[in-house]
């Protein structure tokens, strides 16, 4: 007996070459078919985030695992994070080097987190520098946009992910929102469960905790894409942590499921010229993918919130 579930996944809110658009949503495609043969095997909604964002990571076109940005020193520096919703655990990685999947590590952490440990001590949910890589040598497993994925499995439990090389000719040891608490990702099981995974400029995405901020406007309310829409305009563009910006980058995927009804949303949003992502339930025998764009004159300006409805 396979098990139900739907995943969703993005390689980044940015700017995408035209040339390589087609390559980006084959990527997103086969990503969402690894997490979903992850969930008809039984696997879990964290599994499945997670196994998504490894293909994703492995890939050269994107920036997260192997094909990351370069710091001004000339090294590889990569943050990831992933949280489930039903334990409400996080775990994240930040500023670390020689890792091929980052996010394997940020799952470790999180999945140690109800982990007893000598004298006392508290499981880290965040590892940093040589501290995450000496953690990854116990594991085994090299690091343009943030990627990401959100699920929820047959049993209405949701989980989010997301990998980041930051950006190019970075600070060395800077950490983007991929490695922070509500920036990156967001999971919470309620009778409405939501999982959220964010891209775009960091800085802008840590200042508004971005992930948790978009969240909760889909939380509870039936008017989602109106609320997702007025939220990115007041919490994010005219946001006062952000004042003094003449342009702000940002976007993100969202994931709503009512277990009682059995039906789900995903939503999509950004103010960068294009997000590409794809998505798939285990009904489904392909997985879609998508382009959303922004206008040229539009970008960090406005934003972009569209949505598809899923039922398992």
């Amino acid at each position: 007996m396979t098990s139900n579930g739907f995943i969703a996944v993005h390689v980044g809110a940015g700017h995408h070459s035209d040339s390589l658009k087609k390559k980006y949503q084959k990527l997103c495609r086969d990503a969402c078919k690894t997490g979903i043969e992850n969930l008809k095997l039984g696997g879990r909604s964290l599994d499945a985030v997670v196994e998504a964002t490894t293909i994703l990571e492995d890939s050269s076109l994107t920036n997260a695992g192997f094909g990351s940005n370069l710091t001004l020193n000339g090294d590889v520096e990569c943050d990831a994070s992933v949280m489930d919703g039903n334990k409400l655990s996080f775990g994240a990685v930040g500023a670390v080097s020689g890792i091929k999947n980052p996010v394997s590590l940020a799952k470790r952490l999180c999945e140690h987190q109800s982990s007893k440990i000598s004298y006392g001590r508290v499981p880290p949910s965040v590892l940093v520098g040589p501290g995450a890589q000496v953690s990854a040598s116990k594991i085994s497993k090299r690091r343009m946009d943030t990627v990401g994925a959100v699920c929820v499995d047959a049993y209405g439990n949701v989980a989010a992910a997301c990998s980041s090389g930051g950006i190019i000719l970075k600070y060395p040891g800077r950490v983007g929102q991929a490695g922070i608490w509500g920036c990156g990702v967001w999971a919470h099981n309620g009778a409405c469960s939501v999982a959220s995974s964010t891209s775009g400029c960091g800085e802008h995405l840590i200042r508004t905790t971005l992930a948790r901020t978009i969240a909760e406007a889909v939380t509870g309310s039936t008017d989602h894409v109106p609320r997702l829409h007025e939220t990115m305009k007041s919490r994010f563009l005219e946001s006062e942590f952000l004042d003094g910006l003449d342009s702000k980058l940002g976007g993100g995927l969202a994931l709503r499921y009512c277990a009682g009804e059995a039906i789900g949303d995903l939503f999509w949003t950004h103010s960068t010229n294009s997000m590409i992502l794809g998505y798939m339930g285990s009904g489904d025998s392909v997985a879609k993918s998508y382009v959303s764009n922004l206008d040229d004159e539009l970008v960090g300006k406005k934003v972009v919130v569209e949505g598809i409805c899923f039922r398992l």
